[in-house]
């Protein structure tokens, strides 16, 4: 969009709101101008500045959290592959739908198990999709095992690795996506035709009635048809969604009403994963991380050298970039070089090893510093009692150093439960990330945040009672 400021007459800009990460066909950089944004929704946002008369101005917004945004008044509309739901439509107005959009399933090109959700679904077969969408929604009500992604590429990728035995999104992604891929086939038809629209706040019906009428227009003149035909997008559908009020039948559905008895389930399975990932990879960083402390108390330089690269390393890196280079870095090297049944990890694995690796290099320094608070006299006191260095350090110096390494032992562990919040993005959906999908879905974010915080203290505040009983205890002598 044009960046120019309007003159003193003109009417101030539009603010439309947007995820650029999202992808191609919606919004995109151009690969030739990465300053630029291209896409069909964004020479829709140029047709409508034309038709309006007013300069729309684009701003980035992470997908999940347009609602939120257009409720806190962050900008004017979201504009952004949204489909109108029920629950959307109780918070924000809806303009009239602009594209006609079914759900495509995708399989890998050399597979012939099934054709059907069903059929995936009887053979326990497990589909990858976005957060809050109709894919995921479908997918549920068919009780199809599913995985939730943040992104429309990485779905696709996890399908070619083997992660995954179907994809189902959106058909314009698919189009971009996957129908070009070699590796990759449509399979079965289209499924759940919906609609996308412009969602503005409830307040803002005057500007919500311009656009609606903006939008006639283009597709009485048939710009709309030339942008959807540029892009590859243009069927029988689009033909008459300005002819038909068929669109809006969705909009009178039944609104749907959550219980507690509807969410808890779904955040109790959340937590149970926080705690088996935050559990495991903490196991992981306490073995590496004491002999990576002993390697540095050595006095050996090798063994030093080694320990000290090792904690600069995982120190000075993002855990985030750690798992984006398990999960998707690893099997691109191993395809490369013939290891891809060796180095395609799990996301479940790469997320423990991933929080272990970087917690490890955390928990040596504090075993260090926890060692070496020990006077030397203790050391002494020992040789001339004539017991072997090792025998020393298990009977003598660790059992008083656990006492200094117990707190921010446990301080760490409390951090890990809330740091398991990163592995969505691999695909795991953790305690964080199912209150997301919830409250996304059902638009109660009090609600349901307030029982996520609640089962987070649950996992966490017994551990701060335990730290404590233990130091009392030990604090007397082991």
């Amino acid at each position: 969009m044009p960046a120019a400021e309007s003159s003193g007459n003109d009417p101030p800009p539009l603010r439309w709101a947007a995820d650029a990460e999202g992808g191609a066909p919606y919004i995109f950089k151009d690969p030739e101008k990465p300053e630029t944004n291209i896409g069909f929704e964004v020479d829709l946002a140029e047709a409508l500045a034309d038709e309006l008369g007013r300069r729309i101005d684009f701003v980035q917004y992470q997908f999940g959290s347009l609602v939120p945004g257009l409720q806190r008044r962050d900008f004017d509309f979201a504009m952004n592959g949204v489909e109108i739901t029920p629950d959307r439509a109780r918070v924000v107005r809806f303009s009239h739908p602009y594209y006609v959009y079914t759900l495509q399933l995708v399989v890998r090109a050399n597979d012939s198990r099934f054709e059907t959700l069903e059929q995936c679904r009887a053979m326990g077969g497990a589909v990858g999709t976005l957060e809050d969408t109709a894919a995921e929604r479908l997918l549920d009500e068919l009780q199809v095992g599913k995985r939730i992604y943040d992104n429309q590429v990485e779905p696709y990728s996890d399908l070619e690795y083997g992660r995954l035995d179907a994809v189902l999104l959106d058909l314009p992604i698919a189009l971009y996506y996957a129908r070009q891929n070699p590796k990759l086939k449509f399979v079965g038809p289209p499924l759940a035709q919906g609609y996308y629209a412009i969602a503005f706040r409830p307040e803002d019906e005057m500007l919500a009635q311009q656009v609606d009428a903006a939008l006639q227009r283009i597709a009485a003149g048939g710009r709309l048809r030339q942008i959807y035909e540029q892009w590859g997008l243009w069927d029988d559908a689009q033909a008459t969604l300005f002819e038909s009020d068929r669109a809006n039948e969705i909009l009178r559905q039944a609104e749907g009403r959550w219980t507690v008895a509807d969410y808890l389930p779904l955040l109790l399975r959340g937590a149970w994963v926080t705690i088996q990932l935050a559990v495991l990879s903490m196991l992981l960083a306490v073995l590496l991380g004491l002999p990576i402390a002993l390697m540095r108390l050595s006095g050996m330089w090798p063994l030093q050298t080694i320990a000290t690269v090792y904690v600069e390393f995982f120190r000075g890196i993002p855990v985030l970039l750690l798992l984006f280079f398990l999960y998707y870095g690893l099997p691109a090297i191993g395809a490369r070089y013939g290891l891809e049944s060796w180095l395609n990890l799990s996301a479940y694995l790469a997320a423990v090893l991933g929080f272990g690796l970087n917690y490890a290099a955390y928990e040596s320094e504090i075993y260090r510093a926890g060692i070496g608070s020990i006077p030397v006299g203790q050391w002494e006191a020992a040789t001339s009692l004539g017991m072997s260095r090792p025998l020393t350090f298990r009977r003598i110096i660790l059992p008083q150093a656990i006492r200094v390494i117990l707190p921010p032992m446990t301080n760490d562990f409390i951090a890990l439960f809330k740091d398991t919040s990163l592995v969505s993005v691999i695909a795991l959906v953790e305690l964080t990330k199912q209150y997301q999908i919830l409250a996304k879905s059902s638009m109660r974010y009090l609600e349901i945040g307030l029982a996520t915080a609640l089962l987070y203290l649950v996992m966490s505040v017994p551990l701060g009672h335990l730290a404590r009983y233990l130091e009392k205890r030990w604090g007397k002598g082991i």
